[in-house]
């Protein structure tokens, strides 16, 4: 009994003839041989140019302004308005737009600090005021809206995701 290697195919077979077992042995190890020393010439190391103490770096004088461009979006993006959970005033929910536009123009003369938030859903203007991260700071906002006669009927204080703008004075003192 023999193994024979014919193609692709590796045959288990009776044979007579040593003669054609023996070159189908020479072919497989002649093979595995040459395969062996390809890969340990491939492994051979190279001089590294770190050791001869001068390196040449090559690069496209573009990737230094896309470094600038990436550096100010960052530095942008810390900047940004972030958000949080905290309170609005819901001001006036009507469904007159010149009386909510009245209100709205109001606000933003009498709290130029403070954002204004229109809202459609129909068929009424909901009119939504401030960024408050606590109660007692949008009860103070409160009093003053009725104070100066802004709106006379109710305001609600309302829970909602509100924006919180990071302060650059602290930004400047951290770094």
């Amino acid at each position: 009994m023999a193994i024979v290697y014919h193609g692709k195919n590796i045959l288990l077979c009776w044979c007579k003839n040593t003669v054609s077992l023996n070159r189908y042995m020479k072919k497989i190890i002649f093979g595995f041989v040459f395969l062996l020393t390809a890969t340990a010439k491939a492994q051979v190391a190279t001089p590294d140019s770190a050791a001869m103490g001068k390196i040449t770096v090559i690069k496209d004088s573009r990737l230094d302004e896309l470094a600038r461009k990436e550096a100010a979006f960052n530095e942008a993006l810390g900047l940004a308005a972030k958000s949080s959970n905290g309170f609005r005033l819901l001001i006036l929910n009507t469904n007159d737009r010149p009386l909510a536009m009245k209100v709205r123009s109001e606000l933003l003369q009498q709290f130029p600090e403070q954002k204004v938030y229109m809202g459609f859903q129909p068929p009424f203007i909901k009119l939504k005021f401030g960024n408050f991260s606590t109660k007692e700071e949008a009860e103070a906002y409160k009093k003053d809206i009725l104070r100066y006669k802004i709106i006379t009927g109710n305001i609600y204080l309302l829970p909602e995701t509100i924006e919180i703008k990071p302060d650059k004075s602290k930004e400047g003192a951290e770094n």
